[in-house]
């Protein structure tokens, strides 16, 4: 199959610089799901006569697909939860809901958060997957550890929903390293690890440790994921310095991870925000990256993560959604420029944050910590053609002054018009063209009085 893609404004942004790529009047050729050229002005003659197919957007732009490198999609059932709290009331509103749902009812609602990262232009997605161990509260900045352990397709159900939507994406896996013997939790690990890597390697991009010695109650936690980064090849990212609460215990935790040596294994840090230049120093020089949450570190009243600062010490960041159940609305160009607010109000600098790097980071910089650059995160000959459709004059917002930053501060889902993974058209002007996705919208709309029907009274 193969599709020209002509009379584009086109943002490619290319590795290696920090230029957007932006083609004015540009065309793209797709073979076989991947990019096969790209050029400005009219396409050669010889790839007009060759393609299945011709898409001439008129002058809309075309863009790489949004990378989400923190997300927890199977929340998509459960927005508007924990609104007066911060992380951990809001967590023990949210997944002490989940706590109550089955692997099946998890199954639809990861389906339906994915195919709603979709609808919104999100291609690939780091995805957290809620845990076999139900969720405890937090008692001074820990938890117990002690809550009872699911059965596995609790974990498989998500990864399948994710499959099943058509997103790409980086499948993070729970540890629970306070339930059973060392052996019993690196079976439990690898049989869901194995478990995704029987998947399409195009779609299920990766295998990676839902980092939990944060809150877990266990010092030897850290040496443990380590050993299974090591032992599975897979990498690392956890939830660290987020909440306000707590903070001498949480950034005591950053010793464990540091004298592991999870930091020269690439782990990322989510959030990252109740820090110190000393932390941050030692992390840049140990290899870790970090993902950037704009949108729920505001809902969360968390705080804002010292960005400018980090990528001017050397640090790689991404750009994360999180979930649905704290962002309300997956809108990246929302959480763009949420970004670049919250950066210039704290600086009062314009140049903290601009509009060309706030695009990267949600884009290619999100695939950058994710290992995953070589196939997502940008337009470029090689990579897989993963794209959106985006029309400033619908609605019309305008002379575009500066193409590039109009796109990043001008945009929002209503100018997305299409979606394509692959090539592959997934979703035109909001509505899934995914068979299953009329069935995940009633599968979700089911969970209240299911949930309540288990004894939960959400």
């Amino acid at each position: 199959m193969s599709l020209l893609v002509t009379h584009a404004r086109l943002i490619t942004v290319p590795a290696g610089t920090d230029d957007p790529g932006y083609i004015d009047d540009g065309w793209m050729l797709v073979e076989n799901g991947r990019i096969a050229a790209i050029g400005s002005g009219e396409p050669p003659a010889a790839h007009r006569a060759a393609v299945d197919e011709t898409l001439d957007v008129e002058r809309a732009f075309v863009a790489p697909g949004f990378v989400s490198s923190h997300s927890h999609l199977f929340t998509s059932g459960l927005r508007g939860l924990g609104v007066a709290d911060t992380l951990y009331g809001w967590c023990d509103a949210m997944l002490g809901t989940t706590a109550h749902m089955s692997a099946e009812q998890l199954y639809w609602s990861t389906l339906h958060g994915c195919l709603d990262f979709l609808s919104n232009g999100v291609t690939t997605a780091y995805n957290f997957t809620d845990p076999l161990q139900a969720w405890e509260p937090m008692v001074d900045g820990r938890r117990t550890g002690t809550a009872g352990i699911r059965d596995l397709d609790y974990h498989t159900r998500q990864a399948d929903g994710c499959r099943d939507s058509g997103i790409r994406f980086v499948d993070s896996i729970g540890m629970d390293v306070t339930v059973g013997g060392d052996d019993e939790i690196f079976d439990r690990f690898g049989a869901s690890v194995a478990h995704t890597r029987r998947m399409d390697p195009d779609r299920a991009l990766g295998c990676s440790i839902m980092g939990q010695v944060q809150w877990s109650p266990r010092p030897e936690a850290a040496e443990l994921e380590v050993e299974a980064m090591r032992r599975f090849g897979v990498t690392n990212q956890a939830h660290f310095l987020e909440s306000p609460e707590a903070i001498d215990v949480q950034q005591a935790k950053f010793a464990l991870y540091r004298d592991a040596g999870a930091l020269g294994l690439g782990l990322m840090f989510g959030h990252f925000i109740q820090t110190t230049p000393e932390i941050i120093a030692e992390a840049v020089a140990g290899g870790a990256s970090m993902s950037w949450q704009p949108a729920s570190n505001g809902r969360l009243a968390s705080g804002v993560a010292l960005v400018p600062e980090m990528l001017e010490m050397g640090m790689r960041v991404g750009v994360g959604l999180d979930d649905q159940a704290c962002t309300d609305v997956s809108d990246p160009w929302q959480n763009m420029r949420m970004g670049i607010y919250m950066q210039r109000a704290r600086t009062k600098d314009p140049l903290s944050m601009m509009p060309e790097l706030m695009l990267r980071l949600h884009t290619l910089g999100g695939a950058e910590i994710l290992g995953v650059d070589d196939r997502v995160g940008s337009l470029e000959v090689g990579k897989l053609a993963d794209f959106v459709v985006v029309d400033p004059l619908s609605p019309d917002v305008g002379p575009l002054w500066h193409p590039v930053r109009s796109y990043v501060l001008a945009m929002s889902p209503r100018n997305l018009k299409r979606v394509y993974v692959g090539g592959e058209l997934v979703d035109a002007g909001g509505v899934s063209l995914n068979p299953l996705a009329a069935e995940a919208s009633a599968r979700v709309h089911e969970l209240p009085e299911l949930v309540a029907r288990r004894g939960y009274p959400h």
